[in-house]
């Protein structure tokens, strides 16, 4: 995720009909703060609009629906998390290689840690954001599953890539979750000890 700005957009000049610039980080914070107050689906895309002092149309040059703001800048994040495991050194064992990644990929500032926690919040809970999550969450698995294939050198279509890529998912939702139910729960912490009991299944390729 980004970072943000602390300022917090104030409502003084949608009243005065003034616009005022904004930015993608904004947004998102505004966005989140009104969710928390309104709940997400009774939210919209003009409510968010409004309280920023702008119009829909400087809304969509930003984002491409409210779906889209809750997710922030996940495509940057993507390429981000194919940077760390290329980073990993050859000899580094696949499930070491993919633990180390996604541990750090899921690091924050700790300013960041409340707001991350509420998208991560809604991303899980609200059914009506079920529908982005499954795809962002194969484009997500798609880079696992191409690194195990590479380290293996087989097709990323080939089954065992695959299992990787679903099973790694699969471990990181559920230490989220736990994240999310235990307020003084540490990520990172929980990230690493979900890979390492998938490692002790999967066997140390």
């Amino acid at each position: 995720m980004e970072s943000r700005s602390s300022r917090v957009i104030a409502g003084t000049s949608a009243r005065s009909g003034r616009p005022r610039a904004t930015s993608r980080a904004d947004l998102e914070r505004l966005g989140f703060e009104l969710f928390a107050r309104q709940g997400f689906d009774e939210t919209t895309v003009d409510d968010i609009a409004g309280a920023a002092g702008i119009g829909r149309r400087t809304f969509f040059r930003y984002f491409s629906s409210k779906n889209d703001l809750v997710w922030g800048d996940f495509e940057q994040q993507l390429t981000r998390l194919r940077q760390l495991l290329n980073a990993a050194p050859p000899g580094t064992p696949v499930m070491d290689a993919l633990r180390e990644a996604v541990v750090e990929f899921n690091r924050f500032d700790a300013t960041e840690v409340p707001w991350h926690r509420q998208r991560m919040e809604l991303i899980l809970t609200v059914p009506t954001l079920q529908a982005d999550a499954t795809l962002r969450y194969a484009a997500w698995r798609a880079i696992v599953t191409e690194f195990v294939a590479k380290r293996m050198g087989v097709p990323a279509s080939d089954a065992v890539p695959r299992l990787f890529g679903h099973t790694l998912l699969a471990a990181a939702i559920a230490a989220y979750e736990h994240w999310l139910a235990e307020e003084d729960a540490q990520l990172g912490d929980l990230l690493d000890k979900a890979i390492r009991r998938v490692t002790d299944g999967l066997g140390m390729l």
